[in-house]
């Protein structure tokens, strides 16, 4: 098997469509071999969910809870990226042997075609994290073939995943660790893995930084898709702003040199409050107790970038160091 590319919402008031679970066969899944159980499809169609029924009632309201919320997430992932995904399989189960989300998620090419049956950790009691967890593979689904299995995209995957679930996937944290490794440049450079955590995290920090100076997601997401595998940060830096590339890890250094409190999350310019807000669907106010319900509004669409190839393996999106 090819390897892949692994990282409450509450009722909708829609109720999700009824489908025969006698005549669907499951999905070909990245690693899960056990039952897949048929929860139901989201009402737009373009979200399946399963559960693994031998985890019990906790993991099937994960499940449910993902179902009410699926529609709300592909809103908002085709918002950030200006176009329309596909439709999605998804299954919730211990991925890891976790069921506090720290399994993380996974799925295979960045696209809709042989990366959309996708896996996400259960996360008893916690169902936002299942959201966010969602997204962050469903994102990579919507980078239409580019930046598979690059630093850059699985940044861009993370920040995706924070904004849409509010957070709710902190502890996946990687941009402390690049500055306490030394802060190594992969600004002008890209590292060829999702899986490195110094590199990720200062791509975390990176695009925080940008946000922080006006530019939402929804600007940065098409322009780094448009940029393609080769296109570094320091090349988004001047897609968006008109200034040289050439400044960008130095303008962004002094930034970072500046920080009260240095670099304590994966958002250490405070960006997330305005990134949150340009999500066009509104996150419901009890997707997880203890946050506050995001306010939203819409984005401007933006064009479809040209197709790559992409070839599939993981994309298991895990905390730092956690191994697969």
């Amino acid at each position: 098997m090819s390897p892949s590319h692994r990282i409450k919402a509450t009722r909708t008031g829609k109720r999700p469509a009824k489908i025969n679970q006698e005549n669907i066969g499951a999905p070909a899944w990245p690693s899960y071999t056990g039952t897949s159980q048929l929860v139901g499809t989201s009402p737009s169609g373009r979200v399946t969910v399963y559960f693994d029924p031998s985890l019990g009632q906790q993991a099937l309201e994960n499940a449910q809870d993902l179902l009410n919320d699926a529609d709300r997430v592909v809103t908002d992932n085709d918002g950030i990226f200006g176009t329309t995904g596909g439709a999605v399989n998804v299954i919730v189960f211990a991925l890891g042997g976790a069921t506090d989300g720290t399994g993380g998620a996974d799925h295979m090419a960045c696209d809709y075609t042989t990366g959309n049956n996708i896996e996400v950790d259960a996360s008893y009691g916690n169902s936002s994290r299942v959201s966010g967890l969602f997204e962050a593979e469903l994102s990579e689904c919507s980078m239409n073939g580019n930046l598979c299995g690059e630093s850059t995209g699985e940044a861009l995957s993370r920040w995706c995943a924070a904004v849409v679930s509010n957070n709710a996937l902190s502890d996946f944290a990687t941009a402390p660790q690049w500055v306490q490794d030394g802060e190594a440049d992969w600004v002008d450079k890209i590292d060829p893995t999702d899986q490195d955590a110094d590199s990720i995290g200062c791509g975390m920090a990176f695009l925080s930084w940008l946000m922080s100076t006006g530019y939402a997601l929804d600007k940065i997401a098409p322009a780094m898709v448009s940029l393609g595998d080769s296109g570094t940060l320091a090349q988004l830096y001047a897609k968006l702003t008109g200034n040289s590339a050439t400044n960008a890890w130095s303008k962004f250094q002094t930034a970072i040199q500046a920080l009260p409190n240095g670099v304590t999350s994966d958002d250490p310019f405070n960006a997330f409050t305005a990134a949150a807000a340009a999500i066009p669907a509104t996150i419901p106010a009890q997707l997880a107790a203890g946050t506050t319900e995001t306010q939203a509004r819409k984005v401007a669409a933006a064009p479809t970038a040209p197709k790559s190839v992409c070839q599939p393996k993981s994309h298991r999106l895990l905390p730092p160091n956690k191994s697969r």
